[in-house]
């Protein structure tokens, strides 16, 4: 009988600069695992623990509360994010249409390349107190206005077309985080051309003039997975 999954990735994948040796690293790969395949409140300490072979006094050593721990991963998800979606988008040159086509490459980029990191940090948000969950929703909304500053500017010089630009942002910014959810490597297109993809959805949300010329790539970097160190 097939099992239910929520979602498709079945490796953890942290950031380079996350796989520390020893075991801080593997408390925080175990318990990504574990958040991102049963949720927060379905992983206890004791879950980490026996997940990332050490014993629960160990994780106490290294992270105060599990709490603490979603928070780290909450906030590297978003750092990593929004450091894709900037660069992208200060690669890409002055024209709004070419700003959202790097903006969208590099935020479901990030989704395809990081899918638990993503979901975790993204669903899971919620659960973080005010204070721990602070510098994540700093980056949450930096990520946020980026694009609804494009997306504004694009519409008042008359390349979008947008009844209301925080609705488009909304919807632009929801495609790309459901991406982490369903993508594998075994789909029939790759990452590259799921990213492709939802550049062109954008557009025509945006209702966009001459997206044709969109998919001319002035800068290959806004077309890749976000590179894997910071």
């Amino acid at each position: 009988m097939a099992v239910n999954r929520r979602l498709a990735a079945t490796t953890a994948r942290l950031l380079p600069g996350l796989k520390q040796p020893g075991a801080s690293g593997r408390v925080l790969e175990a318990a990504l695992k574990l958040f991102a395949e049963h949720g927060y409140a379905g992983a206890s300490v004791r879950d980490v623990a026996a997940a990332a072979g050490v014993k629960a006094a160990t994780i106490y050593a290294h992270y105060p509360s599990k709490e603490h721990i979603l928070a780290e991963l909450c906030r590297v998800g978003h750092e990593e994010q929004y450091r894709c979606v900037r660069t992208a988008v200060l690669e890409s040159g002055g024209d709004p249409c070419e700003q959202i086509v790097a903006y969208v490459r590099a935020h479901v980029g990030f989704h395809t390349t990081y899918p638990m990191l993503a979901v975790v940090s993204n669903s899971e948000l919620h659960v973080l107190s005010e204070d721990l969950g602070a510098a994540t929703f700093v980056l949450r909304r930096e990520s946020e206005d980026l694009l609804q500053d494009i997306v504004k500017r694009g519409a008042q010089s008359g390349a979008f077309k947008v009844v209301d630009p925080w609705l488009t942002v909304a919807a632009i910014g929801g495609m790309g985080l459901r991406v982490a959810y369903w993508f594998s490597p075994a789909y029939k297109l790759s990452a590259e051309q799921v990213a492709e993809g939802y550049a062109q959805f954008a557009l025509r949300l945006l209702a966009a003039a001459g997206t044709q010329t969109s998919r001319k790539r002035k800068h290959e970097s806004g077309t890749r997975p976000p590179r894997e160190t910071k």
